[in-house]
């Protein structure tokens, strides 16, 4: 039974210029039986954060947009509040969330570091490769995972102080965008845990990040053979964690 008194704030990624999404989500939320609260985005670099241009342009083949900037340093700042305040867990949404407030109440009343789950993904853009960790996770028929690959997006999910503390170490240093370190599981050693079916889905908005980290064109360094190595490498490591979890390691 989860602990009713465990605290766990809710924040929303938000713009503060974003009032047409804000109302809209403050609206979808209206019935939400815990309390949240909007989390004003980050727009520029913030102390502990290094960007670094050239292996992001080797690891993406294009700089990444001033939006994706935006969207890794608002995640990170959450983070780093949590380590200062010591928040023990926090649910992060982004502001073009559609919620089940029901389930984010009982997500929210649940000790996830005494289950081990420092991170908790609570929406994914993309199917990849999984395997089940538990079913009838805190509901009939809802099931935890482990993802490996890009599931990609920060729309939602669930961090408790000890995921923070180690996502401030793996992401200290801008080499991509934040959804695409964060998968990074065989990299960093933080589990990619999800739920499915997920609790949360995003509404069909235009991205705040924009359209140009889909469509456009890749630079030479993206191309050069030390980093067509460097693929080939995170490749191999991923075929190797997902045998890993085939055999039960």
């Amino acid at each position: 039974m989860a602990d009713i008194a465990f605290s766990c704030p809710v924040v929303v990624v938000s713009m503060t210029n974003a009032l047409d999404r804000r109302a809209a989500f403050s609206a979808r939320a209206r019935g939400a039986q815990i309390p949240w609260g909007f989390f004003d985005a980050r727009t520029d670099l913030i102390d502990g954060l290094v960007l670094d241009a050239n292996a992001v342009e080797r690891n993406k083949g294009r700089p990444m947009t001033k939006g994706e900037i935006g969207c890794y340093v608002s995640h990170f700042s959450i983070w780093q509040q949590m380590a200062d305040q010591g928040i023990a867990q926090c649910i992060v949404l982004e502001d073009d969330t559609i919620v089940d407030w029901a389930f984010l109440a009982r997500l929210a009343a649940t000790d996830l570091a005494a289950q081990d789950i420092p991170y908790l993904r609570l929406y994914a853009k993309l199917p990849t490769f999984n395997r089940v960790i538990a079913r009838n996770f805190l509901q009939h028929s809802r099931t935890l995972v482990e993802l490996v690959g890009h599931p990609y997006g920060t729309q939602a999910y669930v961090i408790t102080l000890e995921g923070a503390r180690a996502f401030l170490h793996a992401c200290a240093t801008i080499k991509r965008p934040i959804d695409d370190q964060m998968d990074r599981s065989w990299e960093h050693g933080i589990r990619n845990l999800a739920l499915f079916p997920a609790p949360v889905i995003e509404e069909f908005v235009e991205s705040g990040i924009g359209q140009v980290r889909y469509n456009s064109q890749r630079g030479k360094a993206f191309h050069a053979p030390r980093q067509r190595l460097v693929r080939w490498v995170d490749r191999q490591r991923i075929r190797m964690k997902k045998l890993s979890m085939l055999r039960g390691d």
